[in-house]
C-alpha cells in the first residue's frame, strides 16, 4: 500500500517537474543530410552530400509518401555506415588553439520561470557590482563545425586541484564533466569542487549549443536533440570530439589518469567518447539507456519531440534505427574492449529514461564483462535534482569517483 503511494506521489512529482516548461517548441521533422556533409569518413560524406535538407509538413499525417521512404530508407543506412565507420565519424583532429580565459560566470538559463529569471538577474547585479570572483574556463575551437560560430568556440569552466592534495609522484588525475540536456552554466560546479577535495581536477564542459555556446536564436538547448536528425546527430558528434579535445589539453598539462561523468544527455555522449577513447579510464553515466530514439519516442522530456515524428508518420522503431549511430547501444563491444572503472545511476521511478532502459544497459555491461557499480535512486530523471535525491545522487557518485580513481593510483605506484 505504501510502495504505491509512494510511486503514485513520485510520479505525480516527476510529471508535475517535466511538465513546467512552457517552452518546448514542437518543430517538423527535417532529415539534415546537410549537417552530415563534411564527414571525414567518405563513404559517408557521399551519402549526406547526395541528399538536401528536407521538411516534411505536419500535413503529412500518418501516410509516409515516395520520398519520404526514399529519405528515411537512406537515413538509416547512413546510420548504419556511422556505426561501420565509427572510428573515422568520430575522429578529429586536435585542436592548435587551446588557452584559458577569465570572467565573470553567467548564468545563461534555458527556462523562463519567474525564479530562474530572478536568480539570473541577482547574479548580473552582483557581477556588475564585482561582488563575483572571475572564475577560469578553457576555450578552443571545436574540430567539429557548425553553421554557429558561438557554437564553434568550446567553453570548459576549470577547476585544477590544489597540488597540496597530492602525494608526491603521484598521478595528476582529472574528470571531463558532461551535464544533462538544457543544464544552466552552472549545474554540476558542485560536484566539480566535491572533486577538488579528492585532489581530483575537474573540466565542466559545455555542451554543444549550451549555454555560452548557445545562438541567440533559440531560449532552449533546442539544437541538441531536436527533429532534426541530422543537427542532432552532429550535435553528438561534435559533443564526443569535444571530450576527446579537453583529454588532449589535459596531457598536455601534465595529467595521466583522465575520466569522464556525463548525466542524461551527457552520459550518452560520455559514453560514445569511452567506446572510442582508451584514456577515459573512469565513467560515471547518471542516468543511461541504451537506445537514443527510443528515449526520444518514450521520454517526457522529449514529447514535443516525438510530435514531430509522429506527424510525419514514423514508428518508435523507426526512430531508434534513425538513431543508431548515437546510440549507446552499438558501441557497446567497443567500450566493454578496455579496462575501466564505471559506474551507473538510475531512478527508479524516471519518465524520462525509463527504467527498463537502464536495466538493459546493466545487463549488457554484464553481458560484455564490464566492470561497474550499479546504484539505484528512489526517485526520477528530474527528482534526482530535488532534495534529498540530489545529496543521494552527490555520495553515489562522489564516493565512486573517490574510490576510482584512488585505485587507479594505487596500482600505478605499486
Amino acid at each position: 500500500m505504501l510502495s504505491r503511494l509512494y510511486a503514485k506521489w513520485m510520479t505525480d512529482w516527476e510529471t508535475k517537474l517535466t511538465t513546467r516548461d512552457t517552452n518546448r517548441i514542437v518543430r517538423p521533422l527535417e532529415w539534415g543530410f546537410d549537417w552530415l556533409e563534411a564527414v571525414p569518413a567518405p563513404a559517408l560524406a557521399q551519402v549526406a552530400m547526395s541528399h538536401n535538407s528536407s521538411q516534411v509538413s505536419p500535413s503529412a499525417g500518418a501516410c509516409i509518401g515516395a520520398s519520404m521512404s526514399s529519405d528515411l530508407d537512406e537515413m538509416i543506412a547512413l546510420n548504419q555506415q556511422i556505426v561501420a565507420e565509427s572510428q573515422e565519424f568520430f575522429g578529429y583532429t586536435s585542436p592548435q588553439d587551446f588557452r584559458l580565459e577569465e570572467r565573470v560566470p553567467e548564468l545563461f538559463p534555458t527556462n523562463v520561470r519567474p525564479e530562474t529569471l530572478a536568480h539570473d538577474a541577482e547574479l548580473k547585479r552582483r557581477a556588475a557590482a564585482g561582488q563575483l570572483e572571475p572564475a577560469k574556463f578553457l576555450r578552443f575551437t571545436s574540430p567539429v563545425r557548425s553553421p554557429y560560430p558561438e557554437n564553434d568556440v568550446v567553453n570548459a569552466r576549470w577547476y585544477p586541484a590544489s597540488v597540496t592534495k597530492r602525494r608526491p609522484n603521484e598521478s595528476r588525475q582529472a574528470i571531463i564533466v558532461m551535464p544533462q540536456w538544457n543544464a544552466d552554466a552552472f549545474s554540476h560546479n558542485g560536484l566539480c569542487t566535491l572533486f577538488n577535495r579528492f585532489g581530483i581536477s575537474a573540466l565542466r564542459l559545455s555542451k554543444p549549443y549550451h549555454d555560452i555556446r548557445r545562438p541567440t536564436e533559440i531560449e532552449r538547448s533546442d539544437y541538441a536533440v531536436s527533429a532534426n536528425v541530422g543537427r542532432t546527430i552532429a550535435s553528438c558528434r561534435q559533443a564526443v570530439v569535444d571530450i576527446r579535445s579537453c583529454i588532449d589539453w589535459l596531457e598536455t598539462q601534465g595529467y595521466d589518469q583522465v575520466g569522464v561523468l556525463g548525466t542524461s544527455l551527457g552520459s550518452c555522449y560520455a559514453f560514445i567518447a569511452a567506446a572510442h577513447d582508451r584514456r577515459l579510464r573512469v565513467c560515471a553515466f547518471n542516468h543511461a539507456a541504451t537506445w537514443f530514439g527510443d528515449v526520444v519516442w518514450t521520454g517526457q522530456s522529449t514529447r514535443h519531440i516525438r510530435v514531430a515524428f509522429e506527424q510525419a508518420g514514423l514508428t518508435q522503431n523507426q526512430v531508434r534505427e534513425i538513431f543508431l549511430g548515437i546510440s549507446p547501444m552499438a558501441y557497446m563491444k567497443s567500450f566493454a574492449s578496455n579496462p575501466r572503472r564505471v559506474l551507473v545511476v538510475h531512478g527508479s521511478y524516471d519518465l524520462t529514461f525509463l527504467r527498463e532502459f537502464s536495466l538493459d544497459v546493466l545487463d549488457k555491461f554484464s553481458r560484455f564483462g564490464v566492470d561497474f557499480v550499479s546504484k539505484v535512486l528512489p526517485c526520477g530523471h528530474y527528482t534526482t535534482g530535488e532534495t534529498p535525491y540530489k545529496y543521494i545522487d552527490g555520495w553515489y557518485i562522489g564516493s565512486f569517483i573517490y574510490q576510482a580513481f584512488k585505485k587507479l593510483s594505487d596500482r600505478k605506484a605499486s
